[in-house]
């Protein structure tokens, strides 16, 4: 249990005092009721979304609580999870003047939206096991350090980090810890989420773009303490999450079975890439996985990403990156798409 932690003196003062805009639907909530809606100047012909959408979500939101255990007032929808990580910006991180801690090679949009924000980034390199170095983080930290990001498993490198260096890095920062859970549904690991009570300056972030195969309806979900939920619901957009989105997750979320047969699906396919790609001379590493994809060391990143691309196959370059050196990222498709790329590979 992290004590003494006051997160009310981590928020930026302007938000603190600032009143969040009440949409018409935050005034009058039932938008399912036989009213006669002349409220939010829509267009009154029915064509399924001539009216705004609820603005928090609240059949979506009971539907996560009922899955994840965690009260709907603990938990933040957003239009994918990069727009969780902007509100997070805005609502703790001072301009020009606070920094926030990544540990590269990591997902990138964290350092994206630092700069944008115009925050300052502090980088702390993942030892050689893709592990976080906790005594340097905790000595990187400074009074203006506001939030440090936690991509467990982590992108690009696929592992999940271990718990208890997690556990330190939670009650030895003084900013918040968002752990970003984007790909936990094929991690071996528990989720944070059973921890979060204990946590004041936890935040773990989830999408439903990986394991539920919903990228394209763009929705992100932040877990977190009732304050901090509280903060973010103030600065969010009234309507950022579309009535179609909304129906769409819904109707997937009432079909759990399909989605963890798909899961157990991709675990099986990524262990048959692994075991494939282990035959092939020209990698030369094959880092475990906890997500996904598999991330392997080859002779020549360059040369053999140009080679997939000729043979009809995308996978991702992640030469540039720290640590990652010569090194391609494949994601797990289908049975058939698996076997496709080890027939290439095997060819080139």
């Amino acid at each position: 249990m992290k004590r003494n932690f006051k997160i009310n003196n981590l928020v930026r003062e302007n938000i603190k005092s600032l009143e969040s805009y009440s949409s018409a639907r935050d005034e009058y909530k039932d938008a399912s009721a036989d009213m006669i809606f002349m409220d939010a100047n829509e267009n009154p012909f029915q064509t399924k979304v001539n009216r705004y959408p609820d603005p928090q979500q609240s059949k979506l939101k009971e539907r996560l609580s009922e899955i994840r255990g965690v009260p709907t007032s603990q938990i933040l929808l957003s239009n994918g999870s990069d727009e969780i990580l902007d509100l997070l910006f805005r609502a703790f991180c001072e301009p020009k003047n606070d920094n926030v801690i990544t540990l590269p090679p990591t997902y990138g949009m964290y350092e994206v939206l630092a700069d944008l924000n115009a925050i300052d980034i502090l980088s702390v390199e993942l030892d050689t096991n893709f592990e976080p170095k906790v005594p340097e983080i905790l000595a990187a930290q400074t009074e203006n350090s506001k939030i440090l990001f936690l991509c467990s498993p982590n992108n690009p490198t696929a592992n999940s980090f271990n718990a208890y260096k997690v556990e330190e890095l939670i009650n030895g920062f003084n900013g918040l810890v968002v752990i970003d859970e984007a790909y936990i549904e094929f991690s071996s690991q528990e989720s944070w989420l059973g921890r979060l009570n204990e946590f004041p300056n936890l935040v773990v972030t989830q999408t439903l773009s990986k394991a539920y195969g919903l990228a394209g309806i763009r929705l992100g979900i932040c877990y977190a303490s009732e304050y901090i939920i509280s903060i973010l619901n103030k600065i969010k957009p009234p309507y950022n999450v579309n009535q179609l989105t909304q129906d769409k997750a819904l109707e997937r979320l009432s079909n759990l079975d399909k989605v963890n047969s798909e899961v157990e699906s991709i675990l099986k396919e990524r262990e048959f890439i692994i075991e494939q790609l282990s035959e092939i001379s020209f990698i030369k590493t094959i880092y475990p996985s906890d997500a996904n994809f598999i991330l392997v060391k080859v002779d020549n990143a360059n040369l053999r990403y140009d080679q997939l691309i000729d043979n009809g196959i995308v996978v991702r370059n992640r030469t540039t990156q720290p640590l990652c050196e010569n090194c391609l990222r494949f994601t797990v498709g289908t049975q058939n798409e698996n076997k496709q790329l080890i027939k290439i590979l095997n060819e080139l």
